[in-house]
């Protein structure tokens, strides 16, 4: 048994002075879809709705078994490692500041202020979260905290191998294989690390959003690098560059097992678990599940572990997720329509449309005195293929007409 797994196995048993084990289910709806054994491992089911917990809580008992009079910290975040944090400095006793962007959601704000209570002192600085990163770090160095880093830590990485633990505890026998989201590394790298002494013969796949792929592009440059630019919407795995620690583990992962998830398509997946398991993911919570249909054709008879990292998500949201899925399933379009300016032209149009096919939005963007003028519609059908004939009826009734559906420049101006 190596230092690490002993450490590990600590951390999993102190935790539970602060939160029970987080359920392993069996998935019968997923399992029935790919012919599998899909275990979910319920981290959206922490006391703060996320495996960040376990990282904050195990390093901040090392620091304070190591020095009883360091009784302030500090991190920047303006999420789950913000949460974890809050209600870990409550658990010991001990003050927080937490930083956070000023253009963090109010939402987000006041779960960090509940699970901390008076223990905590929430500071909004920055429109950006580098010029928050730079504040916490000034402020800790000048008051004599412990900075709490989310990922970037070896004692947040052995909290965060405590997942591993339990899974090896709850489930009989081994799993095939365990599908792990990334982004900056901590919870991939724990679970690896433990497993490789206690489990080897584990396979894995790691899973980052398609804006945010900071694992495939440290392992093409053989060290961390930052991405140009980085989609924020799979907000707790949006990360610009992996962690230097946990990169140190990861290193020699087969760049194969590694897949992007597109963030339309994880939108799909939050809502088929929703609306079918009645279980509430955000997007970095819906990472490994959202991967399993790229696994199908290996999986097949398998028994797979599904890491639900969290479980966070901002019911105001839910719009723009069902947006996002259903022109992922080619089921809503955005057409902006040259429209003869004469009577009967809107009825000649409408006339096209199918039993399946609804207006979600219809927008004059110019109308004049011109004999055509341009309108912004948005079409929504029950049936991708139904779009296709559409487009067949418009070009053959003389309809001008652009999709922009996937025009993210023209799209972000008129939609």
């Amino acid at each position: 048994m190596s230092d690490f797994t002993d450490t590990a196995l600590a951390a999993a048993s102190r935790m539970r002075s602060l939160f029970t084990e987080t359920p392993l289910q069996l998935n019968a709806h997923l399992s029935a879809k790919y012919g599998a054994e899909i275990w979910l491992k319920r981290e959206d089911l922490t006391p703060v709705r996320s495996y960040k917990i376990r990282g904050a809580f195990n390093a901040i008992r090392k620091v304070r078994a190591a020095n009883p009079e360091q009784d302030l910290f500090v991190c920047a975040s303006a999420g789950n490692h913000a949460q974890g944090v809050a209600y870990c400095c409550r658990h010991f006793g001990v003050r927080a500041v937490i930083f956070m962007p000023v253009t963090t959601p109010q939402q987000k704000i006041e779960k960090t202020r509940i699970f901390g209570g008076d223990s905590v002192e929430i500071r909004l600085v920055g429109d950006y979260f580098d010029d928050t990163l730079a504040s916490a770090q000034a402020f800790c160095k000048e008051a004599s905290g412990h900075f709490l880093a989310p990922f970037d830590d070896p004692d947040v990485i052995e909290g965060q191998a405590s997942v591993a633990v339990e899974i090896l505890a709850q489930m009989q026998g081994v799993p095939d294989m365990i599908v792990l989201p990334v982004g900056g590394g901590g919870l991939a790298s724990g679970v690896v690390r433990y497993m490789a002494a206690e489990a080897p013969d584990v396979a894995f796949r790691f899973v980052e959003p398609a804006g945010g792929a900071s694992l495939a592009a440290a392992l093409a440059a053989g060290e961390p690098v930052s991405l140009p630019q980085v989609d924020s919407f799979v907000d707790g795995a949006a990360v610009a560059r992996i962690g230097a620690r946990p990169f140190g583990i990861l290193k020699d992962v087969d760049p194969a097992t590694v897949l992007q998830a597109p963030e339309d398509r994880i939108c799909t997946t939050m809502l088929d678990m929703l609306n079918v398991e009645g279980i509430v993911l955000e997007p970095a919570g819906a990472l490994a599940v959202d991967a399993l249909g790229e696994l199908a054709g290996e999986i097949t008879g398998k028994r797979i572990v599904c890491v639900t990292s969290g479980g966070n998500f901002d019911f105001e949201r839910l719009p723009e997720v069902k947006e996002r899925a259903q022109k992922f399933r080619g089921l809503k379009k955005y057409l902006i329509l040259r429209m003869p300016q004469r009577p009967g032209a809107l009825k000649d149009f409408l006339g096209m449309l199918g039993p399946e096919d609804d207006i979600a939005r219809f927008e004059y963007l110019k109308k004049s005195a011109r004999n055509f003028g341009s309108v912004l519609i948005g079409l929504e059908t029950t049936d991708a293929a139904n779009f296709p004939a559409l487009f067949s009826r418009m070009d053959a009734a003389g309809f001008t007409f652009r999709d922009i559906t996937n025009d993210e420049t023209l799209s972000a101006l008129v939609v």
